[in-house]
C-alpha cells in the first residue's frame, strides 16, 4: 500500500468521528457577528447539504456515506478565504483548520475532480434541501432557527460509521465523485 493511501486511510476516518463536531463549529461560524452575507451563504451550503436527500454519495453506504458531506464542508471553509473571518478570533481559526485540510482533498481526487467538487460546492448557495433554500435560511430567521436547531440535533445524535481500512474503500470513494459530479 502506498503512503498516500496510507495517509487517506487514517485521516478519512478521523473525518469521520468529527463530523457532528465539525458541524456544530461551520454553523458557529456563521452566526458569528459581523459575517458578510456572501459568506454566510457559503457557510450554510455547506451545513446544509448534509440534508440533501440526493448527495454525491447516499448517507446509507457504509465507510464512506458521510465522507462527500466531511468533504464538502472543508471546501466550503477553503472558498471563504482568510480574510473574510478576520477578527472573528475561534470561528475563523476553525475555519482555517477545515479549509487547510482540502489540499488532502485534492491530492486525494486529482486536479480536475478536485475543480469540479469546487464548482459543486460553489454551486450549492444556490440549492434547497429539506424544503429550504440557502436564502431562506440567511434570510428568515424562523427559518435560520430551525434549520440551527436541526443541525445541532444532527451533532448530537450524528455517530461516525464504521471506516474499512482497505484501499478498496479508497476506490469506492474516488469512483463516485468521478461519477456522481457534474462535469
Amino acid at each position: 500500500m502506498s503512503d498516500l493511501n496510507e495517509k487517506y486511510l487514517d485521516t478519512f476516518p478521523s473525518w469521520l468521528r468529527s463530523l457532528g463536531e465539525d458541524v456544530e463549529t461551520v454553523l458557529a461560524a456563521a452566526e458569528t457577528e459581523g459575517i458578510d452575507d456572501d459568506a454566510k451563504r457559503q457557510l450554510v451550503s455547506g451545513v446544509n447539504y448534509l440534508f440533501k436527500s440526493l448527495d454525491l454519495i447516499p448517507d446509507g453506504i457504509d465507510d464512506i456515506g458521510y465522507l462527500d458531506d466531511a468533504f464538502v464542508l472543508r471546501v466550503s471553509a477553503s472558498v471563504l478565504g482568510e480574510e473574510v473571518l478576520a477578527g472573528a478570533g475561534d470561528a475563523a481559526a476553525a475555519m482555517k483548520a477545515l479549509a487547510d485540510q482540502t489540499s488532502l482533498v485534492e491530492e486525494f481526487l486529482g486536479e480536475e475532480t478536485y475543480a469540479r467538487l469546487l464548482r459543486y460546492t460553489k454551486e450549492l448557495r444556490q440549492s434547497s434541501a429539506r424544503g429550504r433554500s440557502v436564502s431562506d435560511i440567511v434570510t428568515q430567521p424562523e427559518v435560520w432557527r430551525e434549520f440551527a436547531s436541526e443541525v445541532r440535533n444532527f451533532a448530537k445524535g450524528y455517530e461516525s460509521p464504521s471506516f474499512t481500512r482497505e484501499e478498496k474503500t479508497l476506490i469506492k470513494l474516488r469512483a463516485f465523485f468521478e461519477a456522481k459530479l457534474p462535469r
